[in-house]
């Protein structure tokens, strides 16, 4: 029984790190990065996303409770992992090594963030251009988003890998590595619209 239920958790852990949160995150990176076309594209794109019907409900629901259930079960599988990278240190150990730490860094990311944006834009606080421009007038906090937007990424790329595997998509050799070839280049492409948009603020 306990075995079932242990099952189900990882598997609905990975299906909400992908649907809906890894769709929040690349749609989420595509708003943020019209910051790239100047600070009226940014604050139009911000502000649909902000004007959105049953904004609240959504957020809630697609958003901060799949988020919440991932966070807390990754962390229960990140600090009960049997990790083999100093004994083995085959690729595929080092990115799920790589992947419970990239975890444990987003986030924290995660909950800065949403305190400088989410919980500031409910005091009354205006989530624009210039907000973030303030924010990164800091180099500290240029090299604090640095690491968490590449982390993020890195996290949601690398799952996806795991998610195809342990949803059954990719099941041989062959099918893994080329997987693995796709979700590199996910990771790169995302990372490029995640470190454009920080500079596009600086």
């Amino acid at each position: 029984m306990a075995g079932n239920r242990e099952f189900f958790n990882r598997r609905l852990h990975s299906l909400l790190g992908v649907i809906p949160v890894g769709v929040f995150l690349i749609q989420h990176l595509v708003v943020n990065n019209f910051a790239t076309r100047g600070a009226d594209a940014f604050n139009s794109a911000a502000g649909f996303m902000g004007n959105l019907p049953f904004r609240i409900f959504l957020e809630i629901f697609i958003i901060y409770l799949p988020l919440l259930f991932h966070a807390i079960y990754g962390l229960y599988i990140a600090f009960t992992a049997k990790n083999n990278v100093s004994r083995y240190g085959f690729f595929r150990n080092w990115m799920f090594f790589l992947q419970r730490i990239s975890g444990i860094i987003t986030l924290i990311f995660l909950a800065w963030h949403v305190w400088q944006t989410r919980i500031q834009a409910a005091f009354g606080v205006a989530v624009d251009f210039n907000m973030m421009a303030e924010i990164f007038s800091s180099p500290a906090m240029i090299v604090f988003y640095l690491v968490g937007v590449i982390s993020t990424i890195f996290h949601f790329s690398n799952g996806l890998w795991s998610f195809a595997v342990s949803w059954g998509l990719t099941t041989t050799p062959r099918s893994q590595q080329i997987a693995s070839y796709v979700t590199i280049i996910i990771f790169i492409a995302l990372s490029y619209v995640g470190i454009s948009t920080i500079f596009a603020f600086v």
